[in-house]
């Protein structure tokens, strides 16, 4: 038995010393590249995971038998998949919310943890697992003429139908005034301009009881800013946010990046009709339970409204309930309200929290909004908080040195905000009538698939229910099926992202150019019917090989 531990300590020090020499070569063989390829990181990486995939396979071919034989305790370095580069293919990884990231293994664990930190690693590995697909379709993306084969994109959500819109005012001359001041260090809470429009503009489209006060208002780079930078604000790393669930998996992402604050989800089950069931006042109160019986410190409740990505609107009346549910725990309560001129079903009504009159505890209400989904300007990185607090103002005011918006930017939004009669008289009809016709044009092409879909009549998605083309019915399944989407240039998000209970949900982003929505659902359905095709395959195999 000595024998064995000690050639298990020679094998791993071999191990070591040979991932260490290669990490020296490396870097060696790095920094004599050319200049162009030095400026080129895909060129180097790319070189850096071939050699990787090789000198995992080579540990894996000598430790393999010995691992098997002396039942080591200590496991060896394995190949890496994100290591092996095949024509064609890319390797994309999935990392869950609810879980911690995927740890790095073999050789790319060594060659990260020879530059980064822990925690460095720790962001690393968050960020390969979350945005890879995305890099992807960033390098490779479709037009209709130059790239007919790249990635088209319906898993991001963007509000592409009233590009021709914004671009035309964007082009008007009130646009172009350059002064001074923009061109040096903005408030850091915002230009006050800016600042006293958007209190207007909330008081008007939030329909506010009374005039909204500017002073608390914050304006940083993005709605994740805002939540990530309010979470820190709010609360010390391992308190806890609920938050009913499936929902937007940037919360996640944005909670773990920075404040290390875990989000407990309030699952909403789904029903015959693929609707999902509305959140209660005793789902709540089950979860809060269950998770102070976990000795967990709740901070807060987390809202979108209208949902993300089921698309249902709250009433009046429950967003009331919700408010009383925080107030009786002593809890904050943030309500992101994204998509809240994104509400293209004309029979419903979307009640603003800013709109209610007497705030059950208005100093732990907050609400984050921006133009990204209901203007289609993703691209100017810009969200806005409205809070009654001023403690919790001045706090947030520091976040503006990280994370503010340039001058000319916030110029050119006060100039579009305030321009009301173009908003209500020809972007927002216009706005609300393609995303109608694009939602039935989508669901036309579901339904004769007959896939089962959802959406609460907002926002610029659905919610497709795939679970027939899973077998069995798991998440490692619905991320075979993802990865099937990828392989065929089309990225969908997949409900594992959401914190969904249940796999085999999956987001379709409809607010697309019509010609890219036709290409992208065309790739959809060729996708689901090779899947079902192979999947009969499989089945029959037992019976051809008898």
């Amino acid at each position: 038995m000595k024998v064995f531990r000690t050639l298990q300590r020679k094998m791993l020090k071999l191990q070591q010393v040979r991932m260490d020499h290669f990490f020296q070569t490396t870097s060696q063989r790095v920094q004599s590249l050319s200049p162009e390829d030095q400026q080129s990181p895909q060129t180097s990486w790319k070189w850096i995971k071939r050699m990787g995939f090789l000198m995992s396979r080579m540990a894996n071919l000598i430790g393999a038998e010995a691992t098997k034989e002396l039942k080591f305790k200590e496991s060896l370095p394995h190949s890496d998949p994100r290591c092996d580069i095949k024509a064609g293919q890319q390797a994309l990884p999935s990392w869950q919310p609810d879980q911690p990231g995927p740890r790095l293994g073999g050789f790319e664990a060594v060659f990260v943890s020879q530059v980064l930190s822990r925690r460095g690693t720790g962001i690393y590995d968050l960020y390969c697992a979350s945005f890879q697909s995305y890099e992807a379709y960033q390098r490779d993306k479709y037009h209709k003429e130059e790239n007919p084969m790249g990635y088209i994109n319906l898993g991001t959500s963007e509000n592409k139908l009233c590009l021709d819109l914004i671009k035309e005012r964007m082009s008007q001359c009130d646009m172009n005034q350059i002064e001074d001041d923009l061109l040096q260090y903005s408030d850091w809470q915002g230009q006050l301009f800016l600042q006293k429009e958007l209190a207007s503009f909330l008081t008007c489209y939030c329909q506010a009881p009374t005039p909204l006060d500017p002073e608390n208002v914050v304006v940083l780079n993005g709605c994740s800013s805002v939540f990530s930078s309010l979470a820190m604000v709010l609360c010390d790393p391992g308190d806890v946010f609920l938050i009913p669930t499936p929902c937007y998996g940037g919360f996640a992402f944005s909670s773990c990046l920075y404040s290390k604050v875990e989000l407990i989800p309030v699952y909403l089950e789904s029903q015959a009709d693929s609707s999902f069931s509305q959140l209660t006042m005793d789902m709540l109160e089950l979860t809060l339970t269950q998770a102070k019986m976990k000795e967990k410190k709740i901070k807060g409740l987390v809202l979108v409204n209208p949902q993300n990505p089921l698309g249902e609107v709250y009433t009046r009346s429950m967003m009331k309930e919700y408010l009383v549910f925080a107030k009786r725990h002593n809890l904050h309560v943030i309500i992101d309200e994204i998509y809240m001129l994104s509400v293209f079903d004309a029979s419903i009504t979307f009640h603003s929290v800013l709109n209610i009159k007497h705030l059950p505890d208005p100093n732990k209400t907050h609400m984050i909004w921006d133009t990204s989904k209901d203007f289609g300007i993703s691209g100017f990185r810009f969200g806005v908080l409205y809070m009654h607090n001023k403690e919790v103002a001045s706090a947030m005011r520091a976040f503006g040195y990280l994370h503010g918006v340039s001058g000319i930017t916030q110029f050119k939004l006060c100039q579009l905000l305030q321009d009301r009669e173009w908003i209500d008289q020809l972007y927002l009809p216009t706005n609300h009538s393609r995303l109608r016709r694009a939602y039935l044009y989508v669901t036309k092409r579901l339904e004769k698939l007959k896939v089962p879909f959802f959406n609460g009549g907002s926002g610029l998605y659905v919610w497709i229910n795939l679970r027939a083309y899973l077998s069995p019915c798991t998440f490692e399944q619905e991320q075979i099926l993802c990865q099937c989407f990828q392989d065929n240039k089309l990225l969908l998000s997949r409900g594992r992202s959401y914190m969904c209970k249940e796999p085999g949900w999956f987001r379709l982003v409809f607010a697309e150019d019509q010609l890219q929505l036709k290409v992208a659902m065309d790739r959809f359905c060729q996708v689901l019917k090779e899947h079902k095709k192979a999947w009969r395959l499989k089945q029959l195999e037992p019976a051809i090989t008898t």
